[in-house]
């Protein structure tokens, strides 16, 4: 009996959904930083056993949109709850279920398997956590819920003995020794985007989207052209940085990461160009994936 199916990932921005799906496919895949929206596609992470195979999605935190790209963000949120054989939906021990309650009640009327995993459970104690799971119980009746720590590994392998539980029989999506439906130059475009989130303050970050022009591989290296690019003169001047330290700094670090992702030396070239307000541009949308037929 073979067993294969969908768990997609939902939640709010930083409750640990990336951390979590990379415990669970064993694959640094989502990248997972301290800050929030740090996922803006839905990312698939391909778990393969000799019964099974589990196709789990990490989507971007839910939130209420401010600009196109948000709202991009939130279509591949919604477009999770639409294919999933099992559903996890992420919380933690800070937030409380009336946030983002419209989502939530397309999660109430999901006739799939939802567990409500109660994160971050390290950080308080018995009894908030027992109060936490009956606001749970409430909220979502028929959902499992279940408390965890994805960042100390609590309790993670009993949500994925219970998803086997739950998954259908079914031949495999994928291929055996497929592990990611995305591209080794999405994988690229992540981690240039994660060095920024973590060196970068304030708005930076969020203004920032990473394009990979060259991608050539050989038996032994890999040589890489990347752009970053921004929506202001302004922010081109702070992502550089004096004398090109900061650029510097990104692409070192960048390229230590990629070596380790990939099992090669990398040569690296990345430059900054301005694409004036491109998170509110249609044609930025479509150009960087961002539409739904790439989630």
């Amino acid at each position: 009996m073979f067993k294969s199916g969908f768990v997609n990932i939902v939640g709010n921005p930083n409750v640990g959904k990336s951390t979590l799906m990379n415990l669970l496919v064993g694959e640094r895949i989502s990248i997972a930083t301290f800050k929030a929206q740090t996922t803006r596609h839905r990312i698939m992470g391909i778990l393969n056993t000799p019964d099974m195979q589990i196709c789990f999605s990490d989507t971007p935190g839910v939130l209420k949109p401010n600009y196109k790209l948000q709202e991009q963000m939130l279509h591949f949120s919604e477009s999770a709850l639409q294919d999933a054989d099992v559903l996890l939906y992420v919380t933690d021990m800070v937030e409380t279920p009336d946030k983002n309650s419209d989502f939530l009640e397309k999660v109430k009327r999901m006739t799939v398997p939802v567990l409500v995993l109660i994160n971050k459970i390290d950080l308080s104690d018995q009894q908030a956590l027992t109060q936490k799971v009956e606001l749970w119980h409430e909220a979502l009746p028929r959902a499992e819920i279940v408390p965890i720590s994805a960042l100390h590994k609590f309790n993670v392998d009993s949500v994925l003995r219970r998803i086997k539980e739950l998954l259908p029989e079914s031949p495999a999506y994928f291929d055996k020794d497929q592990w990611t439906d995305k591209p080794a130059r999405f994988f690229v475009t992540e981690i240039i985007r994660e060095k920024i989130l973590l060196y970068y303050d304030k708005e930076i970050p969020y203004s920032v989207e990473v394009v990979v022009e060259q991608f050539k591989e050989t038996d032994k290296n890999i040589h890489i052209n990347a752009v970053i690019y921004v929506e202001r003169d302004s922010q081109k001047g702070i992502i550089i940085g004096h004398q090109g330290v900061a650029l510097k700094r990104v692409s070192t670090e960048a390229r230590k990461s990629l070596e380790k992702f990939f099992g090669k030396s990398i040569y690296l070239e990345v430059f900054v160009k301005v694409d004036k307000d491109w998170r509110q541009s249609d044609r930025a949308m479509k150009a960087y994936g961002y539409n739904l037929d790439n989630a």
